[in-house]
């Protein structure tokens, strides 16, 4: 069965705003190779359209190659993305989800294929409340936003993790990768 990893760039005081923070093509480079390891990544509509930069990139590359395989990275990966107001996705590799999330990431879980990447805040806080999170990423970045969206907002209950790994990257930023606790090292309270 394949794995829901959701990752997310936050700031040291939880912010998630993508304007928050700047990555580097070290972490570039980190999320390239992320999306290699998944073959469909989960948006939301407003993180959709925010996605939609890394086509003008592919079209017009950067000459920075961190940033340019990200960009390829990004245009290659299937999109699913769940919205009430899109009628249809304008990029080749993405479409609208016709199921709830619920149904269709479990739907997606029992086809075969490769990891099933999450990089929406609304989608990941949804899925965490759904106890459908496998592993999490998060970047933490050496900034202090002061204000902006938290990414653990609206979360109903308490969940477990393991921690699996980290990594410190050159600009001090952290990864943080989680897998979740299940069965009884994880009870619903």
């Amino acid at each position: 069965m394949r794995k829901i990893v959701a990752a997310m760039n936050i700031t040291l005081d939880g912010i998630c705003d993508h304007t928050a923070v700047s990555p580097d093509g070290e972490i570039h480079q980190h999320y390239a190779e992320l999306m290699e390891s998944g073959d469909t990544a989960l948006y939301g509509r407003i993180t959709y359209q925010l996605m939609q930069y890394w086509k003008t990139i592919v079209d017009n590359p950067t000459g920075e190659k961190d940033t340019d395989d990200f960009a390829i990275s990004m245009d290659r990966i299937q999109k699913v993305v769940f919205s009430n107001t899109l009628q249809n996705a304008d990029w080749e590799t993405a479409r609208i989800a016709q199921r709830g999330l619920k149904e269709e990431v479990l739907y997606l879980k029992q086809q075969p294929g490769k990891d099933i990447l999450v990089g929406s805040r609304s989608l990941i806080i949804a899925l965490i409340n759904l106890r459908l999170i496998d592993e999490f990423q998060l970047m933490i970045h050496p900034v202090i936003a002061g204000k902006g969206m938290l990414l653990f907002d609206k979360i109903n209950d308490r969940t477990h993790w393991k921690l699996l790994n980290t990594k410190t990257f050159g600009s001090g930023a952290i990864l943080l990768n989680y897998g979740l606790l299940t069965g009884e090292e994880n009870p619903v309270i």
